[in-house]
């Protein structure tokens, strides 16, 4: 029997742009489950990467409701909020967002370090994950010696590093060719059945839709479909 990870209950997100008033999203409810491989799609500004910040509780509803799991993150503070993704869910970016000077294992250490795990603990957990996305021989070189999609793979370990319930990538492909793009889903697709996380990305390519589960398409903030497709 599936469980759901995430429900959202008629959520809207408005901003302020001067004095006019943007819906990014407009009354979205949706579940999502765990184990699932997830793809949100759709032109720019449909509102991909304001549901991606709902999802991983980095910004808030401007009405509904958030469930991860059976808690509803508006009972949560900020210091809670911080705490709970810190341990649930892993993020991955189109940037990448490696810090320069610190070598990929370095990178990957950080998210439990910040956790004040002890350094041995870390060192081990972070070198294992390394090897799982195929970097055994860079953990040393530091993101200006690694490739676009080496980059991308030590971010995904960095996500990973912590056994997240959820990681998010919010256009993890976007600056990779397109060969480089499909080895990055498979690898996140891989470490989905492997590790049973649940993985959402979103993206503007469809050629990346054919390795998911599930998509939704989203377009002016509203869901349009959502395609189950094993």
């Amino acid at each position: 029997m599936r469980f759901p990870l995430i429900q959202l209950h008629n959520v809207t997100r408005r901003f302020l742009l001067g004095e006019t008033i943007i819906e990014a999203l407009c009354k979205v409810s949706l579940t999502i489950y765990g184990g699932e491989f997830l793809a949100v799609w759709g032109p720019s500004g449909s509102g991909k990467s304001t549901l991606m910040n709902l999802i991983g509780l980095i910004d808030s509803p401007t009405t509904g409701e958030i469930y991860f799991e059976t808690q509803n993150t508006r009972q949560l503070n900020d210091n809670e909020l911080t705490k709970f993704r810190g341990n649930k869910i892993g993020f991955v970016f189109q940037n990448f967002n490696l810090i320069p000077v610190l070598s990929a294992l370095e990178n990957v250490m950080l998210p439990l370090q910040l956790r004040g795990v002890n350094t041995y603990t870390t060192k081990i957990n972070a070198t294992r994950i390394l090897e799982e996305v195929g970097l055994k021989n860079f953990i040393t070189a530091r993101p200006d010696k690694l490739s676009g999609g080496q980059r991308q793979r030590v971010a995904i370990a960095r996500a990973l590093v912590i056994a997240p319930k959820l990681v998010i990538a919010d256009e993890p492909t976007a600056n990779l060719d397109s060969n480089t793009s499909k080895v990055i889903i498979e690898l996140m697709r891989e470490m989905n059945r492997i590790k049973n996380v649940t993985f959402i990305f979103t993206t503007h390519d469809p050629r990346l839709l054919e390795h998911v589960d599930r998509r939704i398409l989203l377009n002016d903030g509203q869901i349009e479909t959502d395609e189950i497709l094993q």
